[in-house]
C-alpha cells in the first residue's frame, strides 16, 4: 500500500462536546428547523451614514414595520411606518427608498415567478405627509421610482408604464410586450437564471431618461411541462427557453425621453448578449456592456443619451470566457473601477473616463472575491479577498494607488462587511466550521471592533448536547494539483477499524465546497450519517474557484471530464487509508454535484460501489445557452465534448447501486434529463433506485418534502453503503 500523501494545514473543531453526551441528529429536527441561525435582518444604510433601516415583524400581532437604527448604539431610534397603521395595506414584504428618503416603495402581496423574479402589489408612502399612494390595482414587476421622487416606473404583462405620483395617472411608454414573444423592460428566463438580472432598465441621474432592453424571443424554442397540482386534469406550462445550440431571444437596447415620451434604438453593433446597462454620474452618459456568443469577448461602451453615439471604453478577451463583473464602479469624475481576472487572478482595476487603464490596484495569487466600495474622501477601496487562504475571506481595504493596504478583518474562517452609505461604519459577519454567524460593528477605517452585535451562543451551546465531529482540512495531491480537501470523522474514530467512505461534491466552474465557514442543512446531514459510522469527505478537484484563472478554467470545453477524473483519483487514494474500506465508496451530489456523482459511478465503476445524483443535468444539450455555451460552445461546434460526457450515453457501465432524483416541475434542470437517463438505464437492463417529486422545482422543497427527500437518501446510503 502506497503511503498516503495528505498535508493537513488547517484543523477546525466544528464543536467541542464531552463523551457523554451522545444525542444524534435526526432528518426532522434538521428540517423542521431545529438548528436555524439566527440572523440579522437585512439592512440599508441612510444616506447620513450614521443610522441604517430594518423590516422587522412584530411578534405580537404579525405586522410589519421599518425601523431606523443608530450605528454607533445599535439602538432603535424611531418607527418610520407600519403595516398596522396603514388602511387596507397588507404586510410589507420588502421596501426601496427614494434618492433623498422622503418616501419609500412598499412591496405586498409579493408572489414568485422564477428564481429572482416576482410579482406583487406596490405602494408609494410618503414619509412627510404620512400619505400612501398605490402605484396599480393589478399586481407588476420591478418598480422603481424616479430619481426626483414624482414617478414610479414598471412592468406589466411585458411592457413599461409610468405612474404620476402626484396626479395618480398611468402612462404606457410600451404596446407591443407579449407573453412568450416580446418583453420590455424585464429579462427573459435565461437572463435571469445566469446574468442574474430581472429589472433590465434604469433611470439617469435627473430622471430625464430611461434606458431599457427589450426581448424579441418569438423564435426562441419552447419548454413545456406538466403541472399536477389537485385538479382533475394536469396542465401544461410553456415558457421559452432556449437549450444549448438553439436559438436566443434578440435583444436590443432603447432610449426613452421621458418628457416627450420617444423612445430610439441605441446600435451597439454586434452585440449578441447585453448582460449589464449602468448610468454614470453624468445623466448623459450610459454604459453597457455586450459579449459575444462564445462569452470570450466582452466590451464596455459609453453611449450618449443626448444623440445615441456609442463608443468602447474597453474590451476583454480570454481564450474560455470573461465574467460578466457587477463590480464597475463610477467615480466622480466618471473614471471607473472594474475588476477583472486578466493578470490570472480576479483583481481590482482603475480606468480613465475614457477607458485608457489608470493601475491596477490590487496584485497577487489570490482572488478579490467581493468588492464593496470606494470612500472617494479617504481614498479607500473596501473588499474582500483570499489573501489568508483560498479557504478563508478577509476583509481589507487600500488606496486606489494600490498603496497602504490595512487589514480589517482577517481572523481565519469567512468575513464579509456590510458598510454604511459614508463608510464610517463596517457589520462584519464572521463564521467557521466550529463558530455559526457572528455580528460585530467596526470602524472602517481602522477595522477596529466597536462592538457585539448578535451571536449564535444558543445554538453552540444546544449542539453540545449533540453528538459532533470535527472537520479537518486538508490538501491531497492528485492529478498535479494540491486539491482543497475536508474530511470528517466518526466522534469514537478508531483507525484500527474499516469505515465506509461518502464523498460530496458540487464541482461547477469557480464554485467552492471547501470553506472554512459555518454551512447549513448538508452539514447538519453529513453528520448524522458520521454518527452512524461513515467518513465524510469533499474535493474541489480542477475548474472549482478561488485558485486562479488556470485553475478554473482548464475544464473548458470538456465539462465532467476533468472533475470526474479528479473525484475518481481522490477516491482511489483516500481508500488507501488503512481505516477506509475500499469496498464501500459512495458519492452524492445535487443538480451539478449529481451530474458528477452519475458519471463518477459509471467512469469510476470501480472506485464506487453507490451513488446519488439529485436533479442531475445528464446532457449538456439540455441545459440552457448562456451557461451551457459558455463552457462548452455550443453542440454544433463540440459535439464531442457534449457526448463524451453524457452519462445517458453509457449506461451499460453501471456496476454499484444508483439512486436518481427529480423534481417534475424544474424549470432550470429539466426532469427530461433524468427521463432520458432513466430511459437509458432500463434499455441497458440496469437495476437502480428513483424517484420523482410532483411539482417541485429544482430546490424539491415545501412542507414535508425536504424530511422525506433526506430520510430516502439516509435509507439508501445505510442499504447499499
Amino acid at each position: 500500500m502506497r503511503k498516503y500523501n495528505i498535508l493537513v494545514f488547517l484543523l477546525v473543531g466544528f464543536l467541542t462536546i464531552t463523551n457523554a453526551q451522545t444525542k444524534k441528529i435526526t432528518v426532522e429536527e434538521i428540517y423542521q428547523g431545529a438548528f436555524v441561525v439566527e440572523r440579522m435582518q437585512a439592512l440599508r444604510s441612510l444616506n447620513n451614514g450614521r443610522q441604517y433601516t430594518i423590516l422587522n415583524k412584530d411578534r405580537t400581532d404579525g405586522s410589519t414595520r421599518i425601523d431606523k437604527y443608530d450605528y454607533k448604539t445599535l439602538e432603535r431610534v424611531q418607527t418610520i411606518v407600519s403595516s398596522s397603521d396603514l388602511m387596507g395595506v397588507e404586510n410589507f414584504s420588502a421596501y426601496e427608498f427614494t434618492k433623498d428618503e422622503s418616501k419609500l416603495l412598499l412591496a405586498t402581496e409579493v408572489e414568485s415567478i422564477f428564481r429572482r423574479s416576482t410579482l406583487g402589489v406596490f405602494y408609494v408612502y410618503d414619509l412627510a405627509s404620512k400619505s400612501l399612494t398605490k402605484i396599480s390595482d393589478t399586481k407588476i414587476q420591478e418598480p422603481s421610482i424616479s430619481p426626483d421622487g414624482k414617478q414610479v416606473a414598471y412592468v406589466a404583462e411585458n411592457n413599461i408604464f409610468l405612474f404620476d405620483i402626484a396626479t395618480k395617472t398611468t402612462k404606457q411608454i410600451t404596446s407591443d410586450g407579449k407573453k412568450n414573444s416580446i418583453i420590455n423592460g424585464v429579462t427573459d428566463w435565461v437572463y435571469e437564471e445566469e446574468f442574474a438580472f430581472v429589472k433590465a432598465y434604469e433611470w439617469n441621474a435627473d430622471g430625464s431618461k430611461i434606458a431599457f432592453l427589450r426581448f424579441d424571443e418569438s423564435n426562441v424554442p419552447e419548454f413545456s411541462m406538466d403541472v399536477y397540482g389537485s385538479e382533475l386534469y394536469q396542465k401544461p406550462y410553456v415558457f421559452k427557453y432556449p437549450k444549448a445550440g438553439e436559438e436566443n431571444a434578440k435583444v436590443s437596447l432603447h432610449m426613452l425621453d421621458v418628457k416627450s415620451g420617444d423612445i430610439s434604438k441605441v446600435e451597439l453593433g454586434e452585440a449578441y448578449y447585453i448582460p449589464r446597462i449602468k448610468w454614470m454620474n453624468n445623466p448623459n452618459k450610459l454604459s453597457v456592456q455586450t459579449i459575444n456568443r462564445h462569452q470570450n469577448h466582452l466590451k464596455l461602451h459609453a453611449v450618449n443619451a443626448t444623440n445615441n453615439s456609442v463608443d468602447v471604453l474597453l474590451e476583454e478577451t480570454d481564450k474560455a470566457y470573461v465574467d460578466v463583473t457587477d463590480d464597475l464602479t463610477f467615480l466622480a469624475d466618471d473614471s471607473f473601477i472594474w475588476t477583472s481576472e486578466e493578470d490570472g487572478w480576479n483583481h481590482i482595476y482603475l480606468y480613465s473616463e475614457e477607458g485608457p487603464l489608470m493601475n491596477q490596484i490590487t496584485k497577487g495569487d489570490w482572488e478579490v472575491t467581493s468588492y464593496y466600495g470606494y470612500d472617494q474622501n479617504e481614498d479607500r477601496i473596501y473588499y474582500q479577498s483570499t489573501e489568508n487562504g483560498s479557504i478563508n475571506r478577509g476583509i481589507y481595504s487600500i488606496s486606489s494607488s494600490g498603496k497602504d493596504k490595512k487589514e480589517l478583518a482577517i481572523e481565519a474562517g469567512t468575513n464579509s462587511a456590510d458598510f454604511s452609505s459614508d463608510f464610517t461604519y463596517f457589520i462584519n459577519t464572521y463564521s467557521n466550521t466550529s463558530t455559526p454567524n457572528r455580528y460585530t460593528l467596526h470602524k472602517s477605517l481602522s477595522g477596529k471592533k466597536v462592538k457585539d452585535i448578535l451571536n449564535n451562543n444558543g445554538l453552540t451551546s444546544k449542539l453540545q448536547e449533540y453528538e459532533m465531529s470535527t472537520k479537518e482540512f486538508s490538501t491531497i495531491a492528485i492529478n498535479g494539483n494540491d486539491l482543497n480537501m475536508y474530511m470528517i470523522k466518526p466522534k469514537n474514530f478508531d483507525s484500527s477499524k474499516k469505515y465506509p467512505l461518502f464523498m460530496y461534491q458540487y464541482s461547477g466552474p469557480g464554485s467552492q465546497n471547501v470553506s472554512n465557514r459555518w454551512n447549513g442543512a448538508n452539514d447538519y446531514w453529513h453528520q448524522m450519517l458520521v454518527s452512524e459510522g461513515y467518513i465524510i469527505a469533499c474535493v474541489d478537484g480542477r475548474g472549482t474557484g478561488l485558485k486562479g484563472r488556470d485553475f478554473k478554467k482548464v475544464t473548458q470545453k470538456e465539462l465532467g471530464k476533468f472533475e470526474v477524473e479528479d473525484q475518481i483519483a481522490a477516491a482511489k487514494k483516500l481508500s488507501e487509508l488503512p481505516y477506509i474500506d475500499e469496498e464501500r465508496t459512495g458519492i452524492w451530489g445535487w443538480s451539478y454535484g449529481g451530474f458528477m456523482s452519475t458519471n463518477c459511478l459509471l467512469k469510476g465503476n470501480d472506485v464506487f460501489e453507490t451513488a446519488i445524483a439529485v436533479a442531475p443535468v445528464t446532457s449538456w444539450r439540455f441545459y440552457d445557452t448562456i451557461y451551457t455555451e459558455r463552457y462548452m460552445q455550443t453542440p454544433q461546434e463540440n459535439a464531442s465534448g457534449y457526448d463524451e460526457n453524457s452519462p445517458f450515453n453509457y449506461p451499460e457501465l453501471l456496476k454499484g447501486k444508483y439512486l436518481l432524483i427529480h423534481g417534475s416541475g424544474d424549470d432550470n434542470v429539466h426532469v427530461q434529463n433524468s427521463m432520458r437517463m432513466i430511459e437509458a438505464l432500463i434499455q441497458a437492463n440496469k437495476q437502480f433506485d428513483w424517484a420523482i417529486y410532483p411539482d417541485r422545482n429544482h430546490g424539491i422543497y415545501g412542507g414535508n418534502t425536504r424530511i422525506q427527500l433526506y430520510n430516502k437518501m439516509t435509507n439508501f446510503i445505510k442499504s447499499n453503503l
